[in-house]
């Protein structure tokens, strides 16, 4: 009886995403979640090197209950938490990152697994964008955030702003497939789809779902989530904040309600707990992370 009780305990223990085995085997898993704490990439707060360790610690809580789907996670995927990488000091932090993850993206995609990473600023999906393009092909990118996040790189100075142009430019995603949701702020345009705040917030979520899947049609996604796209209310804790944004709950809806989109990889960013008051935010982030699995584990 002791035992079966201190599993409920969500204060104690070793906190790997969900208490999923930390491990690099990964023979006959479904989904692997990997770490990323680097933030050397941001133009506002900094302190999202340390998201991933406040994702792990909430999912504890959050990743006991499987609502509003229908089955247990857990009881039906093989899924282990693969550590963190990619986490360096100094001038090289921004190189060792960009090799490091896309050498393991690598591995974990390779292996036939389906990956989650958890940021970390958004700089980091560079790696697991090429490396899922290099396996499925030419990408759909599905971005939740206030930013577009596409501001070209010069001289390589690559930061969280500039991703989603220099991905596209690539050829790792065709943009023409890809959908931004709740932007609320400016950048360069280089043709993705464009889901405004201002219109997405007050849609009804099951109607700006079935746009966004007529956007991607069957094409293989790589989901890149911005803790940023809520509206502060729901998470004060990330760098760079910007009001308008949709509730928590409108969120969690819109995503289970793109169930059936093949989502390849994912990525979720951003999450800053030394703004976070009472860990909302990492109990967001925890919480849609989860949803991100089974969005992955659904197809």
């Amino acid at each position: 009886m002791e035992y079966e009780i201190q599993k409920h305990l969500h204060y104690a223990g070793i906190p790997s995403f969900n208490r999923y085995p930390v491990t690099r085997e990964l023979d006959g898993v479904d989904i692997a979640i990997m770490g990323v704490p680097f933030d050397s990439g941001v133009t506002n707060r900094p302190g999202a090197r340390l998201g991933p360790r406040a994702i792990r610690n909430m999912s504890q809580l959050t990743n006991c209950f499987a609502y509003p789907w229908d089955y247990k996670l857990s009881q039906k995927a093989k899924i282990i938490d693969y550590g963190d990488v990619g986490y360096y000091v100094g001038a090289d932090a921004t190189r060792v990152m960009l090799e490091a993850t896309y050498e393991h993206a690598k591995k974990i995609l390779d292996a036939g697994c389906k990956l989650l990473t958890l940021g970390g600023d958004h700089t980091i999906p560079y790696g697991m964008v090429r490396a899922a393009s290099e396996k499925y092909g030419k990408l759909a990118l599905l971005h939740f955030d206030s930013h577009q996040d596409s501001t070209p790189t010069t001289d390589g100075n690559v930061s969280h702003a500039n991703f989603a142009y220099d991905l596209q430019a690539e050829g790792c995603i065709d943009p023409s497939h890809s959908a931004q949701v709740f932007i609320r702020t400016e950048m360069t345009e280089c043709g993705y789809n464009i889901f405004h705040a201002q219109d997405a917030v007050f849609m009804d979520m099951e109607d700006l779902a079935g746009k966004i899947k007529a956007v991607i049609g069957d094409m293989p996604v790589y989901l890149t989530f911005d803790i940023d796209a809520l509206d502060p209310s729901a998470a004060p804790g990330t760098g760079t904040p910007v009001v308008g944004g949709p509730s928590s709950a409108q969120v969690r809806k819109l995503l289970y309600s793109l169930r059936g989109i093949d989502v390849v990889a994912a990525d979720l960013v951003e999450v800053l707990p030394a703004y976070d008051h009472s860990e909302i935010t990492a109990l967001a982030a925890a919480t849609i992370a989860q949803d991100l699995m089974y969005l992955m584990y659904n197809k």
